[in-house]
């Protein structure tokens, strides 16, 4: 899709973060854009500032852990503009608590897994059948993150992996079904987004953690934080995912950190134990947390 300029775009998550991001630089492209997102308060302020700017948007509230919300969301797109062309399944959150998989509560797995994953799921199901029945150029992105390529990353990286491989598989069922649809997944590393607070918008109330527990997931938390208020810029993220939809690039990586995907590659390749290496900074901040417990 090399012209971008009146095409619709629908983005989730777009009212803060890398969602806003995308939703900006499809705005200076000359798109039209459906923006979802759960938080009400930030969609309505966003969709606001960004019409009184002289952009085509509209504002949809959409939980994607639910597939009747994803649902409306297409109706709603459709009734707005008429059709839709780039659909960024985005929308996700940061959690799963600490500690080995075994004890982090299945609360924790449903949210994230619910979100992260099952709102890609949704929002393949909802807009997919559209874009084909449209018989015209279409392009999916969907947010996993570094942490779908490398080993790690707990509940999050999990959902992460699932939703690489979900990629993959729409890929190349769509390359048979529908080739004049791209698709993309986008793989980004730190960038200065508000993900480190996921559990504002948790339908349920946060998760307590132990008093054991307490001070190394805080300290773990000061170092995620710090590390996220210096990454990349949402809307330069927002720049990349553009280019890619025009070149048709499956794999987008916003860091230069391909040593840690090759690293884990190796492991695979050679039947290495899948021992990782950290993404930069977090080895620096892990390394200060031991030695000063």
């Amino acid at each position: 899709m090399e012209n971008l300029t009146g095409r619709v775009a629908v983005v989730t998550g777009a009212a803060s973060g890398i969602g806003r991001g995308m939703t900006e630089a499809f705005i200076a492209e000359g798109m039209k854009v459906v923006l979802a997102d759960v938080e009400q308060g930030a969609l309505d302020a966003t969709t606001k500032e960004l019409s009184s700017q002289g952009a085509e948007v509209v504002g949809v509230e959409c939980d994607v852990s639910k597939p009747e919300s994803v649902d409306a969301l297409a109706k709603a797109a459709l009734d707005a503009f008429g059709a839709v062309h780039v659909l960024c399944n985005n929308a996700g959150v940061a959690g799963g608590g600490t500690g080995p998989s075994w004890e982090r509560p299945l609360d924790d797995w449903d949210w994230v897994f619910g979100v992260n994953l099952m709102g890609v799921v949704h929002g393949i199901k909802s807009f997919v059948p559209i874009l084909l029945e449209q018989d015209d150029e279409g392009h999916i992105v969907n947010t996993a993150s570094i942490a779908g390529l490398i080993n790690g990353g707990g509940t999050y990286g999990v959902s992460k992996h699932a939703v690489v491989a979900l990629s993959e598989s729409l890929f190349g069922e769509l390359a048979q079904l529908g080739p004049k649809i791209g698709v993309s997944v986008l793989c980004p590393g730190w960038v200065n987004t508000r993900i480190i607070e996921s559990e504002r918008n948790r339908p349920e109330a946060p998760r307590e953690i132990s008093d054991d527990q307490a001070p190394q997931a805080e300290a773990m938390r000061k170092i995620v934080t710090d590390l996220i208020q210096n990454g990349l810029d949402p809307r330069d993220v927002g720049n990349t995912v553009a280019e890619a939809i025009r070149v048709r690039r499956f794999y987008i990586l916003t860091h230069d950190w391909q040593a840690m995907v090759e690293h884990r590659m190796q492991n695979i390749l050679q039947g290495r134990d899948p021992v990782g290496t950290m993404p930069p900074g977090m080895a620096e901040g892990v390394s200060a947390l031991l030695s000063s417990s």
